[in-house]
Order: C-alpha cells, then sequence, then structure tokens
C-alpha cells in the first residue's frame, strides 16, 4: 500500500545549488531524495516542493510531499531522516495526507521574507542570511509606498527572469510588508505564486528605490509596463527565505509551519554622516 506523506522541512541554502535536482550538483531535493531512498529502498522517491528556490536561497517552512510503501510510521519520519541528511537540512514535521493533494498544487500561497542589513560596517553573524547594503540609510516610507501598489491581480512580467516555463506572468500578491528594527530591514511579500526569480528581481528595485537612485514614478512605471530590459538589478539570494506556505486544510502544527525563520534586531548605528565626512 502506498502512502503519500508532507513534511515541512528548513534548509540553510548557502551550500546547494537551489531545490530542483541538477546533474553533478548539490541540490535539496536530491539530498532529500536520497537519504528518503535510504529508508524506503523498494520505489523510486520522487519528492516534490511547494516552491523551486534558487542557488543560496533559504528556506524555513517549505513543505513536501512524496508516496511512500516502506513500514516507517508517520510520526517516525523526521528523526529517521534528520539522524541522515546534513546539518543543514532538517525535517521539522510530517504528516499523512490524500492521494490527491500535492505540495505545490494544492498551495493558496506562499510566503517570502527579504533580509537587509542596512548598518555601515559589517557584521560576520549577518553575511549569509542578509544583504549588506552600507553606503546609504534606505528609505523605508518609499519602498513602503510601492510595496503597497504591488497587492492584488497584476502581469509582472517586469520581474520575471528568462527561462520561465509559465505560460504568462500573471499573479496575485496577496500581503505586503516592510519594517525596520535597528539596522535591519525586512521585506515580506505573501502571493498565490511566484514567478521565476520575482522576489530578487523586486528587490533589486525597491533597494534602488530606497536609496534615491529610482524614482518612485520610474518603479511603478517599470513594473506596470513590464520593461523587463530596465530592471537589470537582481537582489543576492542569501537574504530570500520561503517562510511558509498556506493551503485551506491545516496539515501541519502553527509552530512548526508558521514562521520559524528568527527576526533579527540591531540598534540603529548613525554613522551614515559620519561615514560621508570621512570620505569628503
Amino acid at each position: 500500500m502506498t502512502n503519500r506523506i508532507a513534511l515541512v522541512i528548513q534548509y540553510n541554502g548557502s551550500g546547494f545549488s537551489g531545490w530542483q535536482n541538477q546533474s553533478n550538483l548539490i541540490t535539496v531535493q536530491g539530498t532529500l531524495e536520497e537519504k528518503i531512498a535510504e529508508l524506503d529502498p523498494n520505489r523510486p522517491v520522487k519528492v516534490i516542493a511547494a516552491g523551486r528556490t534558487d542557488s543560496g536561497v533559504h528556506a524555513s517552512g517549505q513543505v513536501v510531499h512524496f508516496d511512500s510503501s516502506g513500514p516507517i510510521p508517520i510520526n517516525k519520519w523526521p528523526s529517521a531522516l534528520n539522524g541522515r541528511l546534513p546539518a543543514t537540512v532538517r525535517v521539522l514535521e510530517a504528516a499523512s495526507v490524500s492521494k490527491d493533494w500535492h505540495a505545490c498544487y494544492s498551495a493558496k500561497n506562499r510566503r517570502y521574507r527579504y533580509s537587509i542589513f542596512n548598518g555601515c560596517h559589517p557584521n560576520l553573524f549577518l553575511q549569509n542570511i542578509s544583504w549588506h547594503k552600507y553606503k546609504v540609510r534606505l528609505d523605508v516610507d518609499l519602498m513602503k509606498n510601492a510595496l503597497n501598489d504591488l497587492v492584488g491581480f497584476h502581469d509582472f512580467a517586469a520581474f520575471q527572469k528568462a527561462g520561465s516555463n509559465r505560460s504568462n506572468s500573471l499573479t496575485t500578491v496577496q500581503e505586503v510588508s516592510i519594517c525596520r528594527d535597528g539596522d535591519i530591514v525586512t521585506v515580506e511579500i505573501q502571493a498565490s505564486g511566484f514567478l521565476y526569480g520575482m522576489v530578487r528581481l523586486l528587490m533589486g528595485q525597491l533597494v534602488a528605490l530606497g536609496e534615491n537612485r529610482l524614482t518612485l514614478r520610474e518603479f511603478k512605471n517599470r513594473w506596470r509596463n513590464g520593461l523587463r530590459s530596465e530592471v537589470r538589478e537582481a537582489a543576492p539570494p542569501h537574504g530570500l527565505c520561503l517562510i511558509r506556505v498556506g493551503y485551506e486544510e491545516k496539515i501541519f502544527s502553527k509552530e512548526k509551519s508558521f514562521d520559524t525563520f528568527p527576526r533579527f534586531s540591531l540598534p540603529i548605528v548613525d554613522s551614515f554622516q559620519e561615514l560621508k565626512n570621512t570620505k569628503d
């Protein structure tokens, strides 16, 4: 008898060439499939994810499913896999789902968080999980104004990387938020689905706006008119994390799947003027 099993997992994307299997490269999918196969060697293993994260992108609430005919009880899968997986991948919870349930197609939304370290001086402990922008104090209010304009059903062709196999670039942005906590700026975006490279291209434009290298009018014109050729900056992958996937039914406990990526706070060090004076 075959059972469909859903997992909520975390991974540090720094050492992986993204989620999806690629020949001769270490991926999250390949690593997970290899370890599941060790526990259930009687059938081919195919793990499907809610979102295919890029190389270097992290996940604190990725959801996947696979089919198994092995004898391992549902509640034993996390410990059985965690004992075999590298320390950069962790299974938080497992659940039994119906055979027509799909980690990707059954999802109602995905939520990403992008973290920016907006301090003048480097911080070793933040370098793999945030984008260090140190030359200008970002104008968060202006960035918020631009973000709010994205909510709703729109064509986001301006924020889609080449190579996508989607038939169109339409999607619904459900929620957006941006906040500053000291020198840490975080942006969260929840949508029914994301285009290939969408968040990183969007963040590149938002940061250019926050640094006053781009006007609000230019930002709106680019995405509303699908001017992909003018969107040349993509934010680096290590600041991005998939923090949550939403489904109509409750599958996992809230404490394991809702938001397990830690929030960071650093006191504001008002040294941008000092830095400017030093350069002058």
